[in-house]
């Protein structure tokens, strides 16, 4: 009965983020500013936690909502949802940090060893690796961004001095 009440209040979580995510305003949320602005020591320990190994192995919501979630795979078309992808990362990472302290519920809901394990595992692994990756994603977005808007200042300069 303890598993039971664990998966249902699961479920009412994940529903309720999924849906506070998506209409949370989204200027809000800026890669730029705390607490999602990248820090200089993190390149180093996603390297040490070898997240590009194991980041596509986990599910992906814009695999499962494509019309609600820009695809991860950049192509010339997804190239002008880079600034939405940059901020769905910050939602998402935001997401997963509330649901890591609703997670403490199972505690509540399973006392004892179970209740537990359970926790440590929901946050672990469906909440903490969620935001490793938004996060080792976020400054590799933000760095790609930046190069296609100096290629349009370029392209926009070079016009403009052809007279065209």
């Amino acid at each position: 009965m303890h598993l039971l009440h664990c998966f249902l209040y699961l479920a009412a979580t994940g529903i309720f983020g999924f849906l506070l995510g998506r209409l949370l305003p989204k200027r809000w949320f800026s890669a730029e500013r705390f607490p999602f602005r990248s820090q200089p020591w993190e390149e180093k320990l996603y390297r040490l936690l070898r997240v590009k190994q194991w980041q596509n192995k986990l599910p992906d919501m814009s695999r499962i909502f494509p019309k609600l979630m820009p695809a991860k795979r950049l192509t010339p078309q997804t190239m002008t949802d880079l600034p939405r992808m940059i901020e769905e990362t910050c939602v998402a990472e935001l997401i997963h940090a509330l649901l890591s302290v609703t997670g403490l519920g199972f505690l509540w809901l399973w006392p004892g060893g179970w209740g537990i394990a359970l926790t440590v595992v929901y946050i672990l692994l469906g909440n903490v690796s969620f935001i490793i990756i938004q996060r080792y994603n976020r400054p590799r977005l933000v760095k790609l961004l930046e190069m296609q808007q100096k290629k349009a200042a370029r392209t926009k300069k070079e016009d403009a001095e052809c007279g065209r």
